[in-house]
């Protein structure tokens, strides 16, 4: 089973509301669905698509050094800071 979002339209009044809704579909119905969705104006965005927006829209580079990450790691590991070896 693949998860896929689609994005329902509903039209109330004036503007259009959005429904996000997360659906299981088996990988052999996926061109039905996608065919479904497009002839009701829904867009579908795939699991992929949306970690490819999510990653696109981070910093490029990090504010803390791989030491201070460690750092962090150990004191959820551990409870405890560990000092640099």
């Amino acid at each position: 089973m693949v998860t896929e979002v689609a994005e329902k339209a509903i039209t109330s009044g004036n503007g259009i509301n959005r429904e996000k809704i997360m659906v299981d579909i088996p990988q052999s119905d996926m061109i039905f669905f996608r065919f479904f969705a497009d002839k009701l104006g829904w867009q579908f965005n795939s699991r992929q698509t949306l970690w490819d927006e999510y990653i696109k829209g981070s910093p490029v580079e990090a504010d803390l050094t791989e030491e201070e990450i460690m750092e962090e790691v150990r004191a959820v590991r551990y409870g405890k800071v560990q000092g640099h070896r």
